[in-house]
């Protein structure tokens, strides 16, 4: 799959699920979830043990069922290693040149993180696919709606304070996808093995992005 079509796929699907627990003993169960539910994009947060470990499983076990990235990647080098372990995609929650740079050597998708215009700005012009900007839940929805106002070409992302009630809301305000934790990915959830938990609340993720979306063509 090309660069180009794995972009498509973020957005078509419309939700990054961020993987991220002390435990990395379910995480390839947990994506198998998030895929059944219709969640197709997933990353592996570098704060999760055995990260890279863990993203070599998963595309060995799942294949092209789930776009797979990594993520709170806060260098080139773990960038590097990411890539190698098999991450289709590189998310970041700052602006790093060099990883940005790394990303476009290997023609791989990246998603800097940033929070002022400048930063998002900045992290377009030096080659951001998406900006994640975060923590999203400081500024809210509102924020979204401004910001698209002189950049209406910049994709933006919010991770943090995404759940069931925000969502749509997020999305009306002009995000292209959004970037959802701890709300889909529940670390109880995670605790207990309750995969069909995942898996419903991935399902409903899907409705709310396909609804909005198609409400806002009307």
């Amino acid at each position: 799959m090309s660069k180009e079509e794995q972009l498509r796929q973020v957005l078509d699907c419309g939700i990054v699920a961020v993987v991220r627990s002390q435990d990395s003993q379910q995480l390839v169960e947990v994506v198998r979830a998030l895929a059944e539910g219709g969640v197709t994009v997933a990353e592996i947060t570098m704060t999760v043990p055995g990260a890279l470990d863990v993203i070599k499983a998963a595309r060995a076990a799942l294949g092209d069922r789930v776009l797979l990235g990594a993520g709170t990647i806060l260098d080139p080098e773990t960038a590097r290693a990411a890539i190698l372990a098999g991450a289709e995609y590189i998310v970041a929650p700052t602006i790093n040149l060099e990883v940005i740079k790394l990303c476009q050597r290997y023609d791989k998708l990246v998603m800097p993180g940033a929070f002022t215009p400048t930063e998002i700005l900045a992290a377009w012009e030096a080659g951001a696919d998406i900006v994640k900007v975060f923590p999203a839940d400081v500024v809210g929805p509102a924020f979204f709606k401004a910001i698209k106002g002189p950049l209406p070409q910049i994709r933006v992302m919010p991770t943090g304070g995404v759940d069931l009630a925000t969502a749509a809301t997020f999305l009306k305000a002009g995000a292209c996808c959004l970037g959802i934790g701890g709300q889909l990915v529940e670390p109880n959830a995670v605790a207990a093995r309750n995969f069909t938990r995942i898996r419903e609340l991935a399902q409903q993720y899907v409705t709310i992005v396909k609804e909005t979306r198609a409400s806002m063509k009307k």
